[in-house]
C-alpha cells in the first residue's frame, strides 16, 4: 500500500527510526481522519493540504502511501477494527443473556463505538463510496465479515433454540444496510433522533428478522 523509500534505521531524540515512522504516518493518519471526517472531504482534499495539516512535507506522505485513497484505505479498515474489537470483547459480557439483551449489548458495542467520533461515520458510510472498483470491494468485504459474525452469532441462537433454524445471511445483508443508510442519514441531519432511539430501532429491525420463521417479535 505505502510507496516506501529508503529510511534512516538509527535513533534520533531517544527513538528509533520505526518509532519516528511510525509516529509520522499516525499524523498523516489523523490529518486524514479531520480533513475527510470533519473537513471537506476525500475528493476535495490534496495531498498538499493533508501534508499541511500533519505539520509534514509531501515528500514524507509519499514515503508513507501511494496516495490519498491508499491512506482512506487505511482508515476505513481503521474503523471497522475499532468497532469489531469493541464487539467482539463485549462477547464474552453477554453470554447467557436473553437473545434480545445480548443483541442489544452488541450491537450498541458497535454503535458506540462507530458513532464516538462521527468523522469515523463520514469514513466509514460516506468517504468510501464510489471512490474506485477497489474501494467499493474493501467496502464490500468488510460489510460480508459483519453479515458472517451476524450469521454466526445467529446460528449459535438457533441451537440454543432461541430462534429458528435457517439461512440468515440475506436478513443479516438487508441488516448491515440498514445501519449503514440510517447512520448516514442521521449523520447528515434527515433523522431527527437520539442514538438510543437508532440503536433501539436498528435492534428491533435485527430481533423481528431472527424471529421471522416462528411468528414471534422478540
Amino acid at each position: 500500500m505505502a510507496g516506501r523509500r529508503g529510511a534512516p534505521t538509527g535513533r534520533y531524540g531517544g527513538r528509533s527510526a520505526a518509532e519516528r515512522r511510525a509516529e509520522r504516518r499516525r499524523r498523516f493518519l489523523d490529518a486524514g481522519l479531520e480533513l475527510f471526517g470533519r473537513g471537506p472531504g476525500y475528493r476535495a482534499t490534496t495531498v498538499a493540504a493533508l501534508s499541511e495539516a500533519a505539520g509534514l512535507s509531501t515528500r514524507q506522505f509519499y514515503e508513507e502511501f501511494s496516495s490519498l485513497e491508499d491512506l482512506l484505505a487505511e482508515l476505513h479498515l481503521e474503523v471497522n477494527d475499532i468497532a469489531e474489537r469493541a464487539v467482539l470483547a463485549t462477547l464474552p459480557e453477554v453470554r447467557g443473556l436473553p437473545l434480545a439483551e445480548r443483541t442489544a449489548r452488541l450491537f450498541r458495542a458497535y454503535a458506540d463505538t462507530i458513532t464516538a467520533d462521527r468523522a469515523r461515520i463520514r469514513i466509514a458510510f460516506v468517504e468510501i463510496v464510489g471512490v474506485s472498483p477497489r474501494m467499493d470491494r474493501q467496502r464490500l468485504a468488510r460489510r460480508a465479515r459483519w453479515v458472517d459474525f451476524i450469521c454466526a452469532e445467529a446460528a449459535a441462537a438457533a441451537e440454543r433454540g432461541e430462534i429458528p433454524g435457517r439461512d440468515y445471511r440475506i436478513a443479516a445483508a438487508a441488516f448491515t444496510g440498514s445501519i449503514t443508510g440510517l447512520l448516514h442519514d442521521w449523520d447528515a441531519g434527515w433523522v431527527d433522533a437520539t442514538l438510543d432511539e437508532l440503536i433501539d430501532e436498528l435492534v428491533q429491525l435485527l430481533l423481528a428478522r431472527l424471529h421471522a420463521a416462528d411468528g414471534t417479535s422478540g
